[in-house]
């Protein structure tokens, strides 16, 4: 068969409307055309959008479509500047001199470091039990597994009762005849109201005035995909500002080691060290292999050498020297963020953007401390080992 040129053209047009159908309003009808209607004015509600009774199901869904970028793609854009400059912090960012206070610029930079596309919300709310849970404690997770009956494995630790709240979401809606697309009220049965005052609290969310319990969860709900993306960020930038830290300490680590010192970890570590390496060379194959600083192979060099130092380097280099875990738990904490994303980037008492900027801060410092400390650590060991070489020698 062929094909004429006006005719490809037809078709080329008809697959962009396609495209452009299907992308239009962020959603597009291919999500929310999947919800009950109860769920579409649940989503108004929650969103503040006013509807008219009666309605049609159409009527709904364009009131959803029309909405859904402002609400829910670019939400920012509606944000007050306190709001704007506490998200750039959390990205590690200050705002720009002078415009503090102007939410235009505000909104450009917060812009620039936005990650939620109209694609990743389609995808997100089109799978809702993968982030819903994300915030919630151990023992919120837990109430909503023992409610519902939903067996744990031993021991309940967080992984596994995500994992099994997230696997049985929809079994347990279908089973009390809810929905679960956009999920009502029966997600957060097992909260009592202070449990949902202070989830909005410890992340700056206003709490509704007068605050029902409908609104509570209203609430909750409407902030929880926002909430998720915050703390994903907040671990995100703590595990980099860890890692940075942890190289900070691994350049002082080899810096400090003697030429022989570094050959020696090498052969030990199964490193093949080049006939007639200088010092650059040698430092730059260890920082090429630096992950086996922290691992199991660590040299017997490394471990004595720094292991007579260690008491006298401080908590700060201990921590430093077992791979930074220490540290990086140590940062977790004060951002409330547990292994497994146990709490939210704002559970910390006052604001996220200060807790993080001060991890942020704490991080450098204590690469500075441990680099000084690995050196410090070094000429100490240095000098036990000397005042033991020359023991040796008298005695000899």
């Amino acid at each position: 068969m062929r094909f004429s040129l006006a005719s490809t053209f037809v078709v080329a047009l008809a697959a962009q409307g396609a495209i452009a159908s299907s992308w239009f309003g962020g959603a597009g009808a291919y999500l929310y055309d999947k919800w009950h209607e109860t769920e579409l004015e649940r989503w108004l509600s929650d969103h503040n959008v006013p509807y008219s009774k009666p309605h049609e199901r159409k009527d709904l869904e364009n009131l959803v479509k029309s909405n859904w970028n402002d609400k829910v793609v670019t939400p920012y854009k509606s944000w007050d500047a306190q709001t704007l400059q506490s998200y750039l912090t959390l990205k590690g960012q200050q705002a720009k001199k002078g415009t503090e206070k102007n939410t235009n610029s505000l909104v450009q930079q917060v812009e620039g470091y936005w990650t939620e596309t109209a694609d990743s919300a389609s995808q997100a709310y089109g799978g809702i039990k993968d982030w819903i849970f994300d915030t919630w404690t151990d023992s919120e997770l837990k109430a909503f597994a023992d409610k519902h009956g939903i067996p744990v494995p031993q021991p309940r630790q967080r992984d596994s009762l995500l994992k099994a709240v997230r696997e049985n979401y929809q079994s347990t809606a279908n089973k009390l005849s809810e929905y679960y697309n956009y999920p009502g009220d029966w997600v957060y049965a097992s909260w009592s109201d202070s449990e949902l005052k202070a989830w909005l609290d410890e992340r700056g969310y206003p709490v509704p005035q007068p605050s029902s319990r409908d609104k509570l969860v209203a609430s909750v709900r409407r902030n929880s995909r926002l909430a998720s993306l915050n703390m994903h960020a907040a671990y995100d930038s703590v595990a980099s500002s860890a890692a940075a830290a942890q190289q900070s300490l691994s350049d002082a680590l080899l810096d400090s080691w003697s030429d022989s010192q570094i050959k020696e970890w090498a052969d030990k570590n199964g490193i093949k060290v080049p006939q007639g390496s200088k010092r650059n060379e040698l430092l730059a194959l260890a920082r090429k292999h630096r992950a086996r600083l922290y691992g199991d192979n660590v040299s017997g060099t490394a471990s004595s050498v720094y292991g007579a130092a260690t008491s006298k380097a401080g908590n700060q280099y201990a921590a430093a020297q077992t791979g930074f875990a220490g540290y990086t738990d140590w940062v977790k904490h004060q951002l409330g963020l547990a292994t497994g994303y146990e709490a939210s980037a704002y559970s910390v008492s006052g604001s996220a953007s200060s807790a993080l900027s001060s991890a942020s801060k704490s991080a450098a410092s204590a690469a500075s401390v441990a680099s000084k400390s690995a050196q410090k650590g070094y000429d100490a060991a240095a000098e036990s080992a000397k005042k033991a070489t020359d023991r040796a020698k008298e005695e000899l």
